[in-house]
Parts: C-alpha cells; sequence; structure tokens
C-alpha cells in the first residue's frame, strides 16, 4: 500500500495581496487624519457599557470595581499620551510620500 503526501503549500501570485498607489494613499490619509484627532483631544471618557466590558476583560480594572454595584461604577476615562498623534501623523506621511513615488495602477 502507498501514500502519496501532497506536497506543501506554495504561495502563488493569486494567493497574495499587493498593495497598489491609492490604497497606500488612502492609508496614509486615514493615518494623518487619526493622529490629527488624536492631537486635539484631551481625554476620552468611555460609556457605562464600554466602562463595564473594559472591567469584565481587565484584570486591574475588574479586582478595583468589583465591590461596587454596576449602577456606581464610574465611567472610565482615558488619557491617550502626546506621542501617539505625532506618530500617527508621520507614519501616515511616509504612506503618502511612498504611495506617490510608487508606479500608477495600470500603467
Amino acid at each position: 500500500m502507498t501514500v502519496s503526501i501532497p506536497p506543501p503549500f506554495r504561495a502563488t501570485r493569486a494567493s497574495t495581496v499587493e498593495l497598489n498607489r491609492n490604497q497606500f494613499f488612502m492609508a496614509g490619509v486615514f493615518l494623518v487624519l487619526l493622529g490629527v484627532q488624536f492631537r486635539l483631544l484631551d481625554s476620552v471618557t468611555l460609556n457605562e457599557k464600554a466602562t463595564e466590558f473594559l472591567a469584565a476583560h481587565t484584570t486591574s480594572a475588574a479586582s478595583a470595581m468589583s465591590f461596587l454595584p454596576s449602577s456606581v461604577a464610574p465611567k472610565k476615562v482615558l488619557h491617550p499620551p502626546q506621542w501617539l498623534g505625532w506618530a500617527l501623523m508621520s507614519i501616515g506621511a511616509v504612506c503618502i510620500l511612498h504611495s506617490l513615488a510608487m508606479k500608477k495602477p495600470g500603467g
């Protein structure tokens, strides 16, 4: 009895995804705008549902809020670091500049 072993999986050109110029440009614009958004805000206050979700899925928040009833649980306030906005804007700018250096799609 002979058992044939199939050849290992080989990635073909059809199974890989290549980003084109337009996709790099759009990703760059999105990251720049997200970075500007992070630069403009100082803090984000989560609503009750998001606070309960965060408390249920993190150990430190769950232990700190376990003794409080759910109706009096304080809303979680997030303070994003200042460098996050600059980093997102920088990465977005690099993506935009890289897209301008790429060949046009179909050309």
